[in-house]
């Protein structure tokens, strides 16, 4: 820093301020300090700066490396942080590295809170966790003392999807469940309660699934045989858009057209469902004020402001795609 100073012609103190982006130095004189250090070659070094402060201002993400709409949150959470003050360190997790050592991680880089995308840890190691930093788990139930959740109404945007379908003229719709992934509980319990009430003479069917392209291309021949039955279904709501666009995939190499012959509906609105050629009527669960939501959590209780703790439910949105139409022939009894 004393080289950039000499370099720039100005003090070590203003170099300093400079890069810690404090008030203090004019735009013109920012320019010429970062000129300085450029051709120096010269980064400061954040760890560094971090031995000797009591807070880092540093909030952890844990995340899905695989997870499509893990990455659309992350990115919402980058700019809901821009310019407060605090910095996102994250940390993946995925079939080589579990949730426990990108946590591990995270606490290494002395995190002040722990904002958790889509945990499957179990509630007493969450409970934990919350003992000791401030904890938000994100697109998931917390379930444990002192865990503040932000989640989309699970149960809410299978009713909009079911709601779509039925204002369409379907009447026999099936569900890809998502086996034990986080809101798949919620969904799967949702669908049923609909197949209730709109098929008291019996329900309709759910096939298993879960929550990656695979799982939806394995439910196929699943809902490939229902179709060949009587009363077969004319459309289904899948878990997420990844096991959609496996099913997608799988569908019409079998030779089924979508939606002419079954109309389908996913759940997110990750960036995957508007490409061309999936183009998917998908349940969206707002990454911006879900990421704004965990943000205001987890800096509210590091500030001595908590938002209101427990459950904070986001509302979904339906959009609506080219993978749903009226069944053929009509309304179907």
């Amino acid at each position: 820093m004393e080289d950039v100073a000499a370099r720039a012609g100005v003090s070590r103190a203003l170099v300093s301020i400079v890069f810690r982006d404090a008030p203090g130095a004019s735009g013109a004189t920012r320019e010429r300090v970062r000129a300085a250090a450029a051709e120096l070659g010269f980064s400061p070094d954040h760890r560094a700066r971090l031995l000797g402060r009591s807070r880092t201002g540093l909030i952890g993400v844990s995340f899905g490396l695989r997870l499509t709409f893990h990455a659309d949150l992350v990115e919402a959470l980058y700019e809901v942080v821009r310019g407060s003050g605090y910095e996102v360190v994250l940390s993946g997790n995925g079939p080589g590295r579990t949730e426990e050592a990108a946590l591990e991680t995270l606490l290494g880089y002395r995190c002040e809170a722990l904002v958790c995308l889509g945990p499957t840890l179990p509630v007493e190691r969450l409970a934990a966790l919350a003992a000791g930093h401030p904890l938000v788990v994100v697109a998931a139930r917390g379930g444990a003392p002192g865990v503040s959740s932000v989640r989309a109404d699970d149960a809410g945007g299978v009713r909009l999807a079911v709601e779509h379908l039925l204002s369409l003229g379907h009447r026999r719709i099936a569900h890809v469940d998502g086996g034990r992934a986080p809101g798949a509980t919620d969904r799967r319990r949702a669908f049923r309660s609909a197949s209730t009430r709109e098929r008291p003479d019996g329900p309709w069917p759910v096939v298993p699934g879960g929550p990656t392209e695979v799982d939806g291309a394995r439910a196929a021949p699943a809902l490939l045989a229902l179709l060949d039955r009587p009363g077969a279904p004319t459309a289904v709501q899948v878990f997420n858009d990844r096991c959609a666009a496996g099913l997608l995939h799988a569908l019409r190499s079998a030779g089924c057209r979508v939606p002419e012959d079954l109309s389908v509906v996913g759940f997110d609105d990750d960036r995957l469902s508007s490409v061309p050629g999936v183009d998917l009527t998908t349940v969206r669960q707002e990454p911006a004020e879900l990421a704004s939501r965990a943000f205001e959590h987890a800096v509210g209780q590091l500030e001595g402001c908590p938002a209101s703790p427990g459950d904070d439910v986001v509302e979904p949105s339906l959009v609506v795609r080219g993978t749903t139409s009226s069944p053929r022939g009509g309304a179907t009894a």
